[in-house]
C-alpha cells in the first residue's frame, strides 16, 4: 500500500463528519415488529454469527470480546451453541469441544459450515484468542453433540479476520476487516479511510488475496449455485457481488448501496435471498449506553443480480428488545437473529 504525505493526512483529519457518517451516528430506526418472536434462553452475551445446516441444525457463535467493545459477560469464554430447528420447541445447547483445544481463550467470531461428499460436517470458526487471529476447523460429531478440533490456521494474510465462508474441507474465503492487527494502527487505518481491507482465499496449498479496496470487509457468503461471493462492507454501507472463477480468484460484478451498517450475510438456500443483520447506528454500537442502546435491523435482499434488487426491512427494533443485530438466518419459515453482544431472537415468519 502507498505512503501518506502530510497534505492528505491533514485532509483526512478534517474528515470528522465523514467518520460520523460512516458510523451513521444519527441513524434512527422505525420499528418493524414480527408477531411470533421470543428471546432465546441461554444467549445473554452475544451471538455474533449463525449458520444453519440443510437438516435444520443451527450453530451460534457466542461471547465475542474485543478491545473497546461492550460485553455483558467479560470473564466468560466464548462458545458454540446448537439448536435443532426441527424440534417443536427448539432450545440452544452448548456443544462440547474435544480435549486439547484451549477453551479458556476461545473467542469465536464469524462461522461457516461445509458438508463433504461423505456427509462429514466441518465447522469453521474465526477465533481471537488473546485478541489474535486464527481460523479453527472442527468436525461436528452429531451423535455426541460435540466438536472435534482438527486444525488451527494462522497466516500473515489473515491479520484481522472477521468472517469466513467454507468452500472445502480445509478451504475457505475470509474477510479481513482491517489491514493491520495492532489496535492503534487499526484505528488509524479506519480513521484515515485507507480502504486496505480485503478478501483472502485459503487452501492448504495456496493462500492469496482475491479482492481488495474495502473500507471494512465484514460478512461473507456464497450463492447457492457456488458462482458468486457476497461481501458486506460495513463502514461503506455496501454489499459487493463478486464472481468466482475456477482458480478461486474473484472479480467484482456489482455493488449494492444501502443506508445502514451491514454486518453478516446469510443465504436462504431455497430462494437465494440474502438476509442481512444490520446496525442502523454504529456510534451507539461502539459507544455503549444502556439508556440509549444500539438498535437492530434485518434486511432481506431478493434478486441481487438483477438491475433493481428488492430490499425489504423484515425486522427493526430500537434496542428495547434486541440490541446490535449482527446476523439473520432463515430456515423453513423460522428466522434467527443474533447480536454482537446482546441476546438472540427466534421468530416464526
Amino acid at each position: 500500500p502507498g505512503s501518506y504525505d502530510y497534505t492528505s493526512l491533514q485532509a483526512s483529519l478534517g474528515k470528522q463528519m465523514f467518520a460520523l457518517n460512516r458510523l451513521k451516528a444519527s441513524g434512527e430506526v422505525e420499528s418493524v415488529d414480527l408477531p411470533n418472536c421470543h428471546l432465546i434462553k441461554g444467549i445473554e452475551a452475544g451471538s455474533e454469527d449463525i449458520d444453519i445446516l440443510p437438516n435444520g441444525l443451527a450453530f451460534f457463535s457466542v461471547g465475542l470480546k474485543f478491545p473497546g467493545l461492550h460485553s455483558f459477560a467479560p470473564d466468560k469464554p466464548g462458545g458454540i451453541l446448537m439448536m435443532d430447528l426441527k424440534e417443536e420447541k427448539p432450545r440452544a445447547r452448548e456443544l462440547r469441544i474435544s480435549r486439547g483445544f484451549d477453551l479458556a481463550s476461545f473467542n469465536p467470531h464469524g462461522i461457516s459450515t461445509f458438508i463433504d461428499n461423505d456427509d462429514t460436517v466441518y465447522l469453521f470458526v474465526v477465533n481471537h484468542p488473546e485478541f489474535k487471529n486464527t481460523v479453527e476447523i472442527f468436525k461436528f460429531e452429531e451423535a455426541e453433540n460435540s466438536l472435534l478440533h482438527l486444525k488451527t490456521i494462522k497466516h500473515e494474510l489473515l491479520p484481522s479476520v472477521n468472517d469466513i465462508t467454507a468452500v472445502g474441507p480445509a478451504h475457505f474465503y475470509a474477510t479481513n476487516d482491517h489491514y493491520f492487527s495492532d489496535p492503534f494502527l487499526k484505528y488509524l487505518e479506519t480513521y484515515l479511510n485507507l480502504r486496505w481491507a480485503n478478501v483472502v482465499y485459503y487452501s492448504p496449498n495456496e493462500v492469496k488475496a482475491v479482492a481488495e479496496g474495502f473500507d471494512s470487509a465484514n460478512g461473507i457468503n456464497i450463492s447457492p449455485d457456488n458462482k458468486y461471493i457476497y461481501v458486506a462492507d460495513i463502514l461503506a454501507h455496501e454489499i459487493h457481488v463478486l464472481e468466482k472463477h475456477p482458480n478461486m480468484n474473484l472479480t467484482q460484478l456489482k455493488v449494492l448501496e444501502l443506508d445502514t451498517l451491514v454486518d453478516n450475510l446469510s443465504i436462504d438456500p431455497s430462494s437465494g435471498d440474502i438476509w442481512v443483520g444490520c446496525h442502523p447506528n454504529g456510534q451507539k454500537l461502539f459507544v455503549y449506553d444502556p439508556n440509549n442502546p444500539p438498535s437492530s435491523e434485518v434486511l432481506r435482499i431478493q434478486n441481487i443480480l438483477s438491475e433493481k434488487p428488492t430490499v425489504t426491512t423484515v425486522y427493526a427494533n430500537n434496542g428495547s428488545v434486541l440490541q446490535g443485530s449482527s446476523v439473520a438466518s432463515v430456515y423453513d419459515g423460522k428466522l434467527l437473529i443474533g447480536t454482537l453482544y446482546h441476546r438472540a431472537l427466534y421468530c416464526e415468519l
